[in-house]
């Protein structure tokens, strides 16, 4: 009977634990499938500026869109070091840290410091820390070489994403740089999480200190463009709200003149990215690396090579399938497989390629045939609890240690049960956003196999219209009891997908039509509406808006009648003097999830 009830209780737990991996599982693709799609929607939004060019339209601004916050294209070069102290006093209020250089460890300690205490750098240190960093990076090469038997370790570290917590962590538990203790940190430092600015700081300082042991990789975030849609920019606003366009301009700068990858002995390459079928190494070497400023931006710079370039190295994912294909998922670089990583290899005598650029919940993953690693370094990417972060350790002998970690500020009073389920909450939630922004073109998709217009369809075609539509790739037949309802007889009530959610302030002037328009376009109109906006008030006259939103829909195609826009603005325009604030605008078309709203 023991034995029997021991039995049980393992089958039992077994499968427990089997369905919470899978809610884990389904989760975490819901939220890289949204992160992806995304990533389409900006490639789509940066065609835009030739064709606004081209429409004979605000074409000052709209010629500048993708080149200056609002700013000079570029800050003055010959401003230094002094030439800043002259511009920006440092108040005897302030009481961070006071930089000198060249900089010191007491420096970058006390940036530390100051940091972990949420204490910010004076813009007048920010400023001088990114020329000196600027002058710096202009004597490096596209591609840094490194050897280990200067050190017994060289750590490398993947995407942080502004999460300072893990950048702190990895310094505590590796050590702080040093000429014994190196690192290379391979790109996207910022975006999306809220200490951007920090890291820079912290990763530049480093840099100056020990520019020999210290070293940085560009990623596909270390881009303006990308800035302006994933939250950088706006940090940089507000933090710095006197001094933020010449810091983005100097940064926007700084960014161009980043290294693209690092090859350590001859065997290892490491890049952000990935590669293709046309990667040449000798000709990354050579291009002009600063010229490619904003490499998003390629199809407006007449697609040449140069761009392909850095495109493929900053985008790309490998695939276990051979060959190289368009990387449809994020609009941007391409899939290769372990045939074009055999190629590369062969032909430059590499043994390894280590990458970042793609989240995984251990925080790393070995591909092709243990040749290509991805690492990356940002804990608790999607929500708190949703994955490791990592970095490696590589010694002289080439072979990988991995080190996971996991910042962890409230999951260590959850369960495991907790844990998963908040994960699994706020995916949903975010997919639930993403189904109600293509309310029409999901409910025309239902129809069409509604036949008889009962408003139920069967699971299958119900799973086949949500694919056609949103095309995330999702198991929908798995997610089908999350998201909508079904009857007696094992039909889905299809319009049950929409009946949890609701715009945040319904405004009558906003037709049905017009509001999931907005919902849907909210980030890239606001993209569009900060660089209008030149003296960042958070403004735009009426005539402005009509205009530009006449041109973004026409861009992309979108069916909406222009006295419905119209009529919309007018009622927004609340002390009728001309003007309405873009930021409230788009906030009126926030979803709102009715069953969250009635909880708390």
């Amino acid at each position: 009977t023991v034995i029997r009830a021991a039995i049980l209780i393992q089958k039992w737990y077994r499968f427990t634990m089997a369905r919470l991996e899978m809610r884990r599982r389904y989760s975490l693709s819901i939220f890289q499938s949204i992160e992806y799609a995304d990533e389409q929607d900006q490639l789509q939004v940066c065609n835009l500026p030739s064709f606004l060019h081209k429409q004979l339209c605000y074409p000052q601004e709209f010629s500048q869109i993708f080149t200056s916050p609002g700013a000079p294209q570029v800050v003055d070069e010959d401003l230094c070091l002094k030439e800043f102290e002259k511009q920006i006093d440092v108040p005897d209020s302030y009481y961070g840290p006071r930089l000198s250089f060249p900089l010191t460890v007491e420096d970058a300690n006390a940036l530390l410091h100051a940091f972990r205490n949420e204490q910010l750098l004076h813009a007048r240190y920010v400023l001088q820390l990114l020329s000196e960093t600027r002058r710096v990076l202009k004597e490096m090469p596209n591609i840094t070489h490194l050897s280990t038997s200067y050190s017994k370790d060289i750590t490398v570290c993947g995407d942080l994403h502004g999460n300072l917590d893990d950048l702190l962590l990895i310094f505590y538990k590796n050590g702080l740089p040093s000429e014994q203790n190196r690192y290379v940190f391979n790109g996207d430092f910022v975006d999306r999480g809220k200490n951007s600015m920090e890291i820079l700081i912290i990763l530049f300082a480093f840099l100056l200190i020990y520019p020999n042991d210290f070293h940085l990789n560009r990623g596909n975030h270390e881009d303006y463009i990308m800035n302006l849609r994933y939250g950088f920019t706006k940090e940089v606003s507000k933090k710095y709200k006197d001094h933020w366009k010449q810091i983005l301009c100097l940064l926007r700068d700084v960014f161009s003149w980043l290294p693209l990858a690092t090859i350590i002995d001859s065997k290892v390459l490491i890049l952000h990215g990935g590669i293709s079928d046309t990667t040449d190494l000798d000709f990354l070497n050579a291009l002009e690396r600063n010229k490619v400023r904003d490499h998003i931006h390629v199809r407006d710079i007449l697609f040449s090579c140069k761009n392909f370039v850095i495109l493929d190295i900053l985008w790309s994912d490998p695939r276990s399938q051979n060959g190289c294909t368009p990387n449809k998922s994020r609009g941007g670089g391409c899939y290769f497989g372990p045939d074009v990583t055999a190629k590369l290899f062969e032909r430059y005598n590499l043994k390894m390629l280590i990458r970042s650029h793609e989240f995984k919940p251990e925080g790393y993953e070995i591909s092709h045939d243990g040749k290509v690693i991805t690492i990356f370094s940002a804990s608790n990417y999607y929500e708190e609890g949703s994955n490791r972060g990592a970095y490696i350790k590589l010694n002289p002998e080439l072979s990988p240690r991995f080190v996971q970690y996991q910042v962890s500020k409230f999951t260590r009073r959850q369960n495991l049960r907790e844990r998963v389920g908040t994960i699994e909450s706020s995916a949903l939630k975010s997919l639930r956003e993403k189904i109600y922004a293509h309310r029409s073109e999901l409910t025309s998709a239902f129809a069409q196999y509604d036949v008889k217009g009962t408003g139920r369809i069967s699971v299958n075609d119900w799973a086949a219209a949500m694919e056609s539509v949103l095309q995330l790739e999702l198991p929908w037949r798995m997610l089908r009891s999350q998201l909508a309802q079904m009857n007696p007889d094992g039909e889905v009530d299809f319009m049950s997908c929409f009946y949890d959610l609701k715009m945040d302030q319904p405004i009558k002037e906003a037709q049905p039509a017009l509001a999931e328009t907005l919902c849907r376009y909210r980030k890239d109109l606001e993209i569009i509406f900060n660089i209008i906006d030149k003296d960042h008030s958070g403004l735009i006259s009426l005539e402005e808006f009509s205009q530009t939103w006449r041109l973004f829909t026409s861009h992309l195609g979108i069916d909406v009648q222009d006295d419905s826009i119209d009529k919309l603005v007018l009622s927004i325009d609340y002390n009728k003097d001309g003007h309405i604030d873009f930021n409230e605008f788009l906030e009126a078309f926030h979803v709102v999830h009715r069953l969250e709203k009635k909880a708390t």
